[in-house]
């Protein structure tokens, strides 16, 4: 559901020195739940006021306070300052208390007042807002793109510590690389959902495809470093670590691969797998050929590790899935008591027609 802007105030000004000396107005905006202020020159609210009546094609219903000339400088005139003031509120306030609501419900008034454009996440495991005004988009943006680099750095760190042989070090980076790694996409998953909400908004379909693009690039970075993440870095050096330096012999990779299965106390030879079908034997793959058990170890520990994130994201995934099925039952169980209201009154009326007809019927 939308943010209903129900009162705004402008509750005073101040002068600020840069980047030349200039005016800003304290907007204090009051919804049914929240409230925030925001600080606006008298220049948006001029680009506002045009942007209103190009994309409306109708002038609010109080206009701006004028310009005043170059000879003024309003903003070293409090008295001035505090008409303009005045008048800056009056128009807002006209604004929200207009019959017609083309113009409050228009993109670009509400991101002037700093609106969200969605609604909370209810996943029951994050609290990160899906709602972002266009600003507060591009900053999540940018901090994801910074906690895309500390990725990047820990699987660095990671691979400079395999070079010195810290099996324990290298580990541990890896985990917090994955760890950061699996917040890191499900922030970007929050952010392409702000992004629609932010689409039906009013967002221009131009900068909503330069966003897409940017979220695109983003994705893309992460699955990039969820492979890198995956396996830990191998070296055909011998400056690795100890399961690169001292990979298991032939013969022990012979008895691993090709020993015999065991046999049971009759002498029958027990099948290892599953009834249906042939025993699969285990096969060497790039992978594993330099390892020691050591390192096999500790690869197949990655690998549970990185189906652990995959699993807690699907978690996620199915915990929204229900939040959102409960409030689709929720609305259904209303729907039908209203169908069930109008049953009855349909039959309440229903009968009363039936009695006037035959009153009717009396008469005639």
């Amino acid at each position: 559901m939308a943010t209903v802007i129900q009162a705004v105030y402008i509750r005073g000004f101040e002068e600020r020195p840069s980047p030349k000396p200039h005016a800003v107005y304290r907007i204090e905006i009051q919804a049914s739940v929240r409230s925030w202020q925001m600080w606006r020159r008298y220049s948006e609210f001029v680009d506002m006021h045009t942007e209103l009546v190009k994309s409306t094609g109708l002038s609010p219903p109080v206009q701006l306070p004028p310009k005043r000339p170059f000879l003024f400088r309003t903003h070293a005139n409090s008295s001035l300052l505090e008409e303009r003031r005045a008048g800056l509120e009056l128009y807002l306030r006209a604004i929200i208390s207009a019959k017609d609501d083309i113009w409050r419900e228009s993109y670009a008034f509400r991101d002037f007042l700093g609106v969200p454009a969605g609604k909370l996440q209810a996943d029951g495991g994050s609290s990160r807002p899906s709602e972002f005004t266009s600003s507060s988009w591009l900053d999540e943006h940018t901090d994801l793109q910074a906690r895309v680099r500390d990725v990047r750095a820990d699987i660095n760190k990671r691979d400079a510590l395999s070079d010195r042989g810290d099996v324990s070090g290298s580990h541990q980076s890896n985990v917090q690389a994955k760890k950061k790694l699996a917040a890191a996409l499900t922030r970007v998953s929050v952010l392409e959902e702000g992004l629609q909400n932010l689409g039906y908004a009013g967002m221009s379909e131009g900068e909503l495809q330069r966003r897409r693009d940017m979220v695109a690039r983003l994705r893309d970075d992460c699955e990039k470093l969820a492979k890198m993440a995956t396996v830990a870095r191998l070296t055909s050096r011998g400056l690795g670590s100890t399961s690169e330096r001292n990979p298991a012999s032939e013969s022990d990779r012979a008895a691993l691969f090709d020993s015999p299965q065991p046999k049971a106390a009759n002498g029958f030879q027990r099948p290892i797998t599953r009834v249906f079908g042939g025993a699969a034997k285990p096969k060497e793959t790039e992978q594993t050929r330099p390892l020691d058990n050591h390192g096999l170890l500790q690869l197949q520990q990655t690998q549970v590790d990185h189906q652990d994130a995959q699993l807690a994201q699907l978690s996620t995934i199915l915990q929204r899935q229900k939040h959102l099925g409960l409030a689709i039952g929720q609305e259904i169980s209303e729907q039908n008591e209203l169908l069930d209201d109008l049953t009855g009154e349909v039959d309440r009326v229903g009968g009363k027609l039936s009695n006037a007809k035959k009153q009717m019927n009396r008469l005639g």
